[in-house]
């Protein structure tokens, strides 16, 4: 076989793997569109029973609906909705005690008949815990002993075979997320709760405030608007940001030096002369409740020519001082 032959071949092969993907994507997407057009009052039902809920969202389903469900739990928990995955064929064998009376069981099987999850259905029904079913048939055993059903629509696997769980269990994952989102603006969980549950990586960083990050108190380089350039100068150094903030008699910033600011002034009378000729008046602040990321963008932006520090106020006062080392630093992308 040349070279060309095995090239030939190749591409076909790719050919027919991009149209088997693009063929999955179109079944799962279908799946959704009908998904999305089923819901009913039971989805209204289930988020009032969970939000009403004292305990948390127990988790449950088995094989590929157990991975599904600890995305869901997962997913519930990180948006301000306690929950816990709970394995089926372990809570047979003690994990029950995991489940309290003040909880609500979320059960996942598509046959509705998944013979691990009987125990969790007896236990609930016994001790009047609140049961719902995400399932794909409503007359089967999980939807029949079920408070609160519901149901998949009716639709192919995209496996090939009609086999494999992909479009039954992509459905049960969108409707997860659908729940969790529901409850989150419900509670009007907010970023500040959800920077709580995410303090790292890229995502906690995104969500730090400059009052997280900026300096205060003393550390703050501040001088007075009658104050000499020599004193200012001092300022400067002592406070290591390459910047002093003037301020006026009521104590609000009306003006910056930096490091530009004296190399345009430099001359033999320089440390003479008040701060307020060589300050750049009215200079970009920022506010203690914005973003690092925003403090962040302003000063990389190059409408203010590369600024390094921002002072940060909070209405006309300055409380702190952010420098782009601190936000980078912090993971601030």
């Amino acid at each position: 076989m040349t070279i060309s032959d095995q090239a030939k071949i190749d591409m076909s092969d790719a050919s027919a793997d991009i149209a088997s993907a693009k063929r999955v994507l179109t079944i799962e997407a279908d799946a959704i569109r009908l998904l999305e057009q089923s819901l009913d009052d039971a989805f209204a039902s289930a988020v009032n029973q969970i939000a009403d809920a004292k305990g948390r969202v127990i988790v449950s389903g088995m094989g590929k609906n157990g991975h599904i469900g600890n995305k869901i739990a997962a997913t519930l928990a990180s948006t301000g909705t306690p929950s816990q995955f709970v394995h089926p064929a372990e809570a047979s064998h003690g994990d029950l005690g995991m489940i309290t009376t003040e909880d609500v069981v979320l059960c996942l099987s598509n046959s509705g008949g998944t013979k691990e999850l009987s125990d969790i259905i007896a236990y609930t029904r016994r001790f009047n815990i609140p049961l719902i079913a995400i399932v794909g048939k409503a007359d089967s055993t999980l939807g029949r002993r079920a408070d609160i059903v519901l149901v998949l629509p009716e639709a192919p696997e995209a496996c090939p075979m009609g086999l494999a769980p992909t479009t039954s269990t992509t459905m049960t994952l969108a409707l997860g997320d659908a729940l969790a989102v529901a409850l989150l603006e419900r509670q009007g969980f907010n970023s500040d709760q959800f920077k709580v549950f995410h303090p790292g990586g890229k995502l906690g960083g995104s969500l730090l405030k400059v009052s997280d990050l900026m300096h205060t108190g003393e550390t703050i380089p501040l001088k007075h608007v009658s104050t000499l350039m020599s004193d200012a100068l001092i300022e400067i150094s002592s406070k290591s940001f390459g910047c002093v903030g003037i301020i006026d008699d009521a104590g609000s910033l009306v003006g910056v030096i930096t490091d530009g600011d004296l190399r345009r002034h430099m001359g033999p009378d320089l440390l003479n002369k008040q701060v307020k000729d060589v300050m750049t008046p009215d200079p970009q602040t920022i506010s203690q409740r914005a973003l690092a990321g925003e403090a962040l963008a302003q000063m990389n932006s190059t409408g203010y020519n590369g600024i390094t520090c921002l002072f940060v106020k909070d209405g006309n006062t300055v409380v702190g001082i952010i420098s782009v080392h601190d936000c980078l630093r912090s993971g601030v992308m």
